[in-house]
């Protein structure tokens, strides 16, 4: 999946507390379709405001943002739903497990959500468990886990419906570096072995390497 940004600008607007501040300056970038592409910067850099604003979670306060041919600037609530569900996996920092629901459930999750039937659900899900390395530990809950474990669950649901374009915030930033290790080989596996867009935002620089190549974000601007 194709990414592209044309001149976008995000501004969070003033409250009782604060005034407006503008994160994302006139952003325009590119990312082909297939590539694996880090978002790198410090923290307040802009470049998880832009990582969201790519996934379409957030909506950019001017400019145009396209995956592929759908320019998601322009969709409404309904159609970012179905893009999200169909086309966009998430990785995030502190993994966004449902406690509730076991290890298998956690994965299934977006296969139950776009109604898959119960067959392919079920055997889409042991292959992933299989894949991340998670099949003896199915019928466990997220508080019987470790970190690097649920981050391995975390990325099980975000493959699982075999998006094309995977979306990871800082994935590593909660775990040791021998866990990161596994982690960032695991994502660049997926890329290896799948080929989906992935944009990876780190202030990293061996999270970096992983990726094809780096997008520095400064003070809401990019080089």
């Amino acid at each position: 999946m194709r990414v592209q940004l044309e001149g976008v600008s995000h501004v969070y607007d003033a409250s009782d507390e604060s005034s407006a501040v503008q994160v994302l300056d006139s952003v325009s970038l590119t990312i082909a379709s297939g590539d694996f592409a880090v978002l790198m910067g410090a923290s307040g850099s802009g470049k998880s405001t832009l990582l969201n604003l790519i996934g379409a979670v957030d909506r950019p306060s001017r400019g145009r943002i396209f995956l592929d041919e759908a320019e998601t600037s322009a969709l409404d609530e309904h159609g970012l739903t179905m893009l999200r569900r169909r086309s966009l996996g998430y990785i995030f920092q502190f993994f966004n497990l449902v406690p509730t629901l076991n290890v298998f459930e956690n994965v299934a999750f977006p296969l139950s959500l776009s109604g898959v039937p119960r067959r392919e659900l079920e055997s889409r899900t042991v292959a992933v468990l299989e894949r991340v390395g998670l099949i003896h530990r199915a019928k466990r809950f997220p508080n019987e886990l470790s970190g690097g474990e649920m981050q391995r669950v975390a990325i099980g649901r975000a493959v699982v419906h075999r998006p094309r374009l995977i979306l990871a915030d800082e994935p590593t930033g909660n775990l040791d570096s021998k866990t990161g290790q596994s982690i960032l080989e695991l994502i660049r596996n997926i890329h290896q072995t799948d080929r989906p867009t992935i944009v990876l935002a780190t202030h990293s620089d061996h999270a970096a390497s992983f990726g094809d190549y780096t997008i520095r974000v400064t003070d809401g601007h990019v080089q």
